[in-house]
């Protein structure tokens, strides 16, 4: 590995023809991310960007799932990730001015996406949720099998996306849409309300992103990096930046919720799946039975973690 990503130990590495594809690899932990993951994940976006043969890079997930949500199994103190002293570190306990820290921490780590000077594709499969879809909503281009699951239930009690794409993408009632019930989308209906890209079989959609990042190679990175450069210069004129800073901030308003520290205690005293279950109960699988027609051909769906 070169100087920024050494030994990496839950994602994959490779490049080939000028694509660099980085796989999130904890497929037993469907991909979930603590901030060890987010911190190796930073390294990886910045030895693509750094590599002087590489011109594209795929993120995607390995096994079922592209990345199911952050971490949370641990309850939410334990945001340092295994392997440090979490008394000589930041934690949610200590108030809300470390826990803004934590979050933005976190966006940070995302945001270097937006920073790079070379485009990166996200190829979504399984579930793509909360801070999972933070991460691949923060890409520059993102493609999506039809029977993805797409979605931040966590808005239900866990807080609020500490990234926010969703205005910039799909427009202000269906961010409010989203937000508000923490519904998720097929990767097919995704794409229908632009916050992808395109959306294709399951079986097609290796193909479909090689194709697409082959054809973004053969451009050279210095004139990629100004057109994405241009875009996203639009997206800070339209208050992007200054935007995700405020969503880090209202993810920790969101943290002071009772239904955040009942899903925790429900967690610590029922177990991690009863307490995503009495979150989620409530919503059923539908919302809006008054025009449940037009959601079935929606295909709105809920649940996830």
């Amino acid at each position: 590995m070169g100087k920024w990503l050494s030994d990496p130990q839950d994602l994959l590495f490779e490049v080939r023809d000028h694509v660099c594809y980085i796989t999130l690899n904890r497929p037993d932990k469907r991909n979930a991310m603590g901030l060890a993951q987010a911190k190796e994940l930073l390294a990886a976006l910045m030895e693509a960007d750094d590599l002087v043969d590489v011109r594209v890079v795929v993120l995607a997930g390995a096994g079922v799932d592209f990345c199911a949500g952050a971490d949370v199994g641990g309850g939410p103190v334990n945001t340092v990730g295994e392997g440090y002293d979490a008394s000589l570190y930041r934690n949610r306990d200590s108030g809300m001015d470390d826990d803004i820290w934590l979050c933005e921490l976190s966006s940070r780590m995302r945001l270097i996406i937006h920073d790079m000077h070379k485009p990166v594709i996200a190829k979504v499969h399984g579930n793509c949720l909360a801070a999972g879809l933070d991460l691949a909503l923060n890409c520059d281009l993102v493609i999506a099998a039809s029977d993805a699951k797409m979605g931040f239930p966590a808005v239900r009690g866990l807080g609020s996306p500490t990234n926010h794409m969703w205005l910039y993408l799909v427009g202000p009632q269906w961010a409010k849409r989203m937000l508000m019930t923490g519904d998720i989308l097929t990767g097919e209906n995704a794409a229908r309300v632009g916050l992808v890209l395109d959306a294709y079989p399951k079986e097609d959609l290796d193909n479909e992103v090689d194709l697409l990042a082959r054809r973004l190679a053969v451009i050279p990175s210095d004139l990629q990096a100004t057109h994405k450069r241009i875009v996203n210069i639009g997206l800070e004129l339209m208050g992007w930046r200054t935007l995700q800073g405020l969503a880090a901030e209202n993810d920790v308003r969101a943290h002071q919720s009772s239904a955040y520290s009942q899903f925790f205690e429900n967690a610590k005293t029922l177990g991690f799946k009863e307490a995503l279950r009495l979150r989620d109960e409530p919503y059923g699988d539908r919302t809006g039975d008054h025009r449940k027609d037009s959601l079935v051909k929606l295909n709105v769906r809920s649940g996830g973690s």
